[in-house]
């Protein structure tokens, strides 16, 4: 073998062991962002990717289909000492879920000021407000399976109604569940102060990227499903 080629495999070599040292070695990628920010961004484009399809493939069947499609107001209406409220549970598990933001935004600043008590009450407030939300999402589920809705059709009108409900709010909603568990878990290692030993709350930043996540996709299927 020529000194060249000896050259260009001692190259190669030496790449190949920076590569692999900076990534056993957890580094940052893209100078200052750490790893596990990167792949949360990287999971959530994809989930987006997700989303999307649904939502469009909803919006195409709902154009398309030759059946009377069931008015969300209607559906998802409830009767409140007597009078029929359209779309109340709705607008409060909106609301929840909106709100569940807020808290959580206000756990990564408290966690950037290295207050552990504050961050770690604050996650849980955020993962019991996505109960609560996950907690109405089954009373819907159970009131429409009640009134008849199935996957496969309903007595409301079009038939893709149910597969499109069932399919894209279970799928958000178990979003959310993982979520809830995630935050409780992400809260457990602040109480129990592993960030402070570790020397930063990037933990629950890259937690919060994915809560956020889950509340503007509620929003589109809000927007889309419920209003339209």
């Amino acid at each position: 073998m020529d000194t060249g080629s000896k050259r260009t495999q001692g190259v190669l070599s030496r790449s190949w062991q920076v590569l692999y040292h900076d990534w056993a070695s957890d580094k940052d990628a893209f100078k200052q962002v750490p790893w596990g920010k990167a792949m949360m961004w990287i999971f959530l484009v994809s989930d987006t990717f997700v989303f999307s399809c649904f939502l469009i493939g909803y919006m195409t069947v709902r154009m398309t289909t030759v059946e009377p499609w069931p008015v969300p107001s209607e559906v998802f209406a409830l009767t409140i000492a007597g009078q029929s409220i359209p779309l109340i549970l709705i607008a409060v598990m909106t609301f929840i879920l909106i709100s569940s933001s807020g808290t959580m935004a206000m756990a990564v600043n408290f966690g950037y000021r290295r207050n552990r008590g504050a961050t770690a009450a604050l996650l849980l407030a955020t993962a019991l407000l996505g109960a609560s939300f996950v907690g109405m999402q089954a009373f819907e589920w159970s009131k429409l399976i009640h009134e008849g809705v199935r996957p496969w059709g309903n007595p409301m009108g079009a038939a893709q109604f149910g597969a499109a409900f069932f399919t894209i709010t279970g799928f958000h909603g178990m979003h959310v569940s993982i979520g809830v568990l995630y935050l409780l878990a992400v809260a457990f290692k602040v109480w129990r102060g592993d960030l402070d030993r570790a020397g930063n709350y990037q933990l629950v930043e890259i937690a919060g990227l994915y809560w956020h996540f889950v509340d503007l996709v509620w929003v589109f299927i809000f927007a889309f499903f419920y209003l339209w």
